[in-house]
This record gives structure tokens, sequence and C-alpha cells, in this order.
């Protein structure tokens, strides 16, 4: 397996990660916490969930990565500058300070390609690519769940031994629970 984590810049590749089986379907697309109003996300239907993507992977820089093995997407990881994101107003995820940091807030991996790593592919991959656009830390927010079982439907935010095998260190506690496990808000500092 040769995985490549490459810019979020093609949406085909993006709706085969993301995408719902049905067009019509209300997924999130990785949108609620990209947007930072929660008016735009809660009136975003169906199809316009997916146009909005569409939208945000031709901006620069895209809002996330994808890994592929092969051509074939198989794996996401959102990243972008905290100020774009509703982290930038969350009350329950603390800012440490004044730092420009970027977030990265969802990991997700295919079904039939989970189990292979692919997630320590992708959080490397998010932190490459805000490195390259010059960010100064990356922070995540994964769960601390102490090796227990996470369900999978919440298991996109990562856990904190997945951030701390990539040198993410735990800078704070938040008030955010997912899954009944808390989220603690790990940092990659990049300077």
């Amino acid at each position: 397996m040769a995985i490549e984590v490459r810019p979020a810049t093609v949406f085909d590749d993006v709706c085969a990660v993301l995408g719902p089986k049905r067009p019509d379907a209300n997924v999130c697309w990785c949108l609620s916490y990209r947007l930072t109003s929660s008016k735009e996300n809660v009136a975003l239907r169906g199809p316009a969930r997916g146009e909005r993507v569409a939208q945000l992977v031709a901006e620069d820089p895209p809002p996330g990565v994808i890994a592929y093995d092969g051509e074939e997407p198989v794996g996401w990881a959102a990243v972008h500058p905290r100020a774009d994101t509703s982290f930038a107003r969350n009350r329950k995820i603390p800012h440490v300070d004044d730092v420009d940091v970027w977030s990265v807030w969802c990991i997700r991996v295919r079904p039939g390609h989970r189990g292979e790593g692919l997630s320590h592919h992708l959080l490397a991959g998010a932190v490459a690519f805000a490195r390259a656009h010059k960010a100064s830390a990356v922070e995540g927010y994964p769960v601390d769940n102490q090796g227990r079982k996470v369900d999978l439907t919440m298991a996109y935010v990562g856990t904190r031994a997945l951030f701390e095998a990539a040198g993410f260190t735990k800078v704070a506690d938040t008030d955010s629970v997912l899954n009944g496990f808390p989220r603690v808000l790990m940092r990659l500092d990049l300077r």
C-alpha cells in the first residue's frame, strides 16, 4: 500500500469519501465545523451541502486533504485556519493563546480501508498541508478515550493517542464531550 496525501482539490474525490449514497441525503459533508455560521449549516439541505463543499474545494486553500491508495481516494482530513471555522467562537473548546493556529477536526477513512493506519497518514498529511501554508501551529480536539473503543460514528475527531503519535501534546482540557469521552486540545507547534 503506497499512500499519498494530497490537497483536496478534486470534488469527485472528496465526494467519494464524504458524499452520501443518495444525493438528497442530509449528511455532514464535514461542514458542521468548517462553516462559521450555524445558520448556514442548518439551512444547507440535501444537494446544497455538496454544492457548498464544491465551492470550498475550489478555494485556496481547499478545506482539507485526501489520502490516495494509488489513484483511489481512501480517506479525508479536514484542516483549515481556525479563524475560518466554528472553532473560532466555540465556547467548549478554549483558545489557549493568540497564535494563528490551524485546526484538524475530522479524519475519515472509507469502509474497506480501515485498520490500515490511514488515520496516521491523514494526520501527517494535514500537518504538512498546514505547514506548507505557513501555519504557526496545528490543533486537534480528539477524544481522550484511554484506549477504550470509540463508536465508529464518533471516531472522526481522532483519539488523543493518534495525535500524540504525530507529535502533538495536550495543552488544555475542554468542556466538550463526545461519545461519553472528554475531548482534549492537542497542539503541534510548527515554528
